[in-house]
């Protein structure tokens, strides 16, 4: 089936297989492997928020330009957790597929997403400290670090509401992005379908988490006039907005279209024998 899609890349259907694979992986992970790999998520996405500001704060690019040259330096971010390995909340809400099909339990979904939440937080603040030590703010004649206070600081006015659909239409994209790199079997496969879907919600102006949890402390500690309940206030519905976006608009929408008619056609069976065990990807690609 994989044949009609290209020559060698993956059916929306074996993805839909991968993932679910992929997400009972992560939600059994070892607590310190994760925390580890969680931190470096952190910082992989300070990065591509570390490049967008360098865009951003060039005055001679119209806005158009900007957005658009900004949003492909910061797919920098999801291609090192991509390809160097690291886990992104934004990118585990997928784990929602999983839980839909019954492979993890609800206590392994929420135990996944605090610690990688957190621990993303540890390797995104803990950039901004190293980057505001290194005086990479200064460049451009102090440029750069204006335009990291003037981003904090819009995106600490925007209202709850839009910060919510914000966050939920990044999501989509981000979820879309990871979706459509598991279609691929190359470096170079992974980096093409990640670089348009992330491009495309940073020039929009779609509000990520975790890039937030860059921009905002490193905002504050160039002396930008927000605070913590600034950051908080935004991160909230941000978070909200993500979970929605990622775990309901892509990957439950994924399990009902590819995984859930498998379990239903196989449920009389399950129901027979006792068991009511998710077929696995094998048993999947068998149907």
């Amino acid at each position: 089936m994989s044949e009609i899609y290209g020559l060698d890349a993956y059916s929306p259907r074996e993805i839909a297989g991968r993932v679910n694979d992929f997400c009972v992986v992560k939600a059994r992970m070892p607590l310190f492997t994760v925390s580890m790999l969680g931190v470096l998520a952190g910082a992989f996405i300070g990065l591509g928020a570390l490049m967008f500001t360098l865009v951003a704060s060039d005055a001679t690019l119209g806005f158009a330009a900007s957005r658009l040259v900004g949003g492909l330096a910061f797919s920098l971010g999801l291609i090192l957790v991509t390809v160097a390995g690291a886990e992104l909340f934004t990118g585990n809400n997928m784990l929602a597929m999983a839980w839909a099909d019954g492979c993890v339990t609800t206590r392994q979904v929420l135990r996944n997403w605090v610690v990688v939440c957190a621990t993303n937080f540890v390797g995104a603040a803990g950039l901004a400290v190293l980057v505001w030590l290194s005086g990479q703010s200064g460049l451009n004649g102090g440029a750069v670090g204006e335009t990291a206070i003037r981003i904090a600081t819009a995106k600490a006015g925007l209202s709850l509401t839009e910060a919510f659909f914000r966050g939920v239409l990044c999501n989509v994209l981000v979820c879309m992005a990871v979706w459509m790199a598991l279609a691929g079997r190359s470096v170079t496969d992974k980096a093409v379908a990640i670089v348009f879907p992330i491009t495309a919600f940073v020039a929009a102006g779609f509000e990520h988490s975790i890039a937030n949890m860059y921009f905002f402390p490193l905002a504050m500690l160039l002396g930008a006039p927000v605070g913590w309940g600034d950051f908080a206030r935004n991160l909230v519905p941000v978070i909200a907005g993500n979970i929605v976006g990622g775990s309901v608009l892509v990957a439950l929408v994924y399990y009902v279209i590819y995984l859930r008619p498998v379990r239903a056609r196989r449920g009389t069976s399950s129901e027979t024998d006792g068991l009511g065990e998710a077929p696995t990807t094998r048993e999947r690609d068998s149907t």
